[in-house]
């Protein structure tokens, strides 16, 4: 497999809707939005295949705005998978290269949104 790589090695962004509500149903009302919180840096491990998953704080609201018990039932969240050498550095000798970002997206309504990948700005 010489000249192979793997996609998983790319920098992309693309756009999700994340099902919340099936991730928290029949979690206790106290641990809802953690769990939700837990089940958004998941999503976004096994979709980009980054280990390091960081959350953009408006999400964080986002996910929080109703409460500790009252989870949105879907979120829109673009996730980047980004070199650790670009804008947001924090370790440069770290074992891997990529990290994801996931931040918030707003829509008004989710009715026949798919997921789409996101042009470079």
């Amino acid at each position: 497999m010489t000249g192979k790589r793997s996609a998983l090695e790319d920098v992309v962004t693309r756009e999700y809707t994340i099902h919340l509500h099936k991730l928290v149903h029949g979690r206790s009302f106290k641990k809802r939005a953690p769990w939700a919180v837990k089940s958004v840096v998941e999503f976004a491990r096994k979709s980009m295949g980054t280990k390091d998953i960081r959350l953009d704080p408006k999400l964080n609201q986002a996910l929080w705005a109703q409460g500790i018990k009252t989870v949105p039932h879907r979120i829109r969240v673009k996730l980047e998978r980004e070199y650790l050498l670009c804008k947001r550095n924090d370790e440069e000798n770290a074992k891997e290269k990529l990290y994801t970002y996931a931040s918030h997206v707003e829509v008004t309504s989710f009715k026949g949104l798919q997921t789409t990948v996101v042009d470079a700005e």
